[in-house]
């Protein structure tokens, strides 16, 4: 997905987004320095991708919904560059669910202006 694709989606409300990366990157306090800012996208849900691969497939969808995630929506993951998250939403596919990954992730979202989704 790209994202112009996935600002579409999200302005619809037809995905759920997965942040995997640690919840320090995602609260923003640890990141890249080739980011212009730190953080994550506005509604993401976090689960880290270790805790991803390290649950069973069939605990995934209780897992993310405990966390917020509509998993009855596809779920778009994202993480800093797209290699985590490509593993995580090959994770979620074998569980079941429909999910793909944003390769630009945070990369590429942080240079997008802070006040879009």
């Amino acid at each position: 997905m790209t994202g112009d694709e996935l600002e579409r989606a999200l302005a619809e409300g037809s995905v759920t987004l997965l942040d995997v990366r640690s919840r320090a990157e995602y609260d923003g306090q640890a990141g890249y320095g080739c980011d212009p800012r730190q953080g994550h996208i506005e509604g993401a849900v976090h689960a880290d991708i270790a805790e991803i691969l390290e649950t069973e497939p069939a605990a995934l969808p209780g897992l993310l919904a405990e966390r917020g995630a509509d998993v009855t929506r596809p779920i778009v993951a994202y993480c800093h560059s797209g290699h985590r998250s490509a593993h995580a939403a090959a994770a979620l596919r074998a569980a079941g669910l429909t999910a793909e990954n944003y390769e630009g992730s945070w990369h590429e979202w942080s240079r997008r202006d802070p006040g879009g989704a």
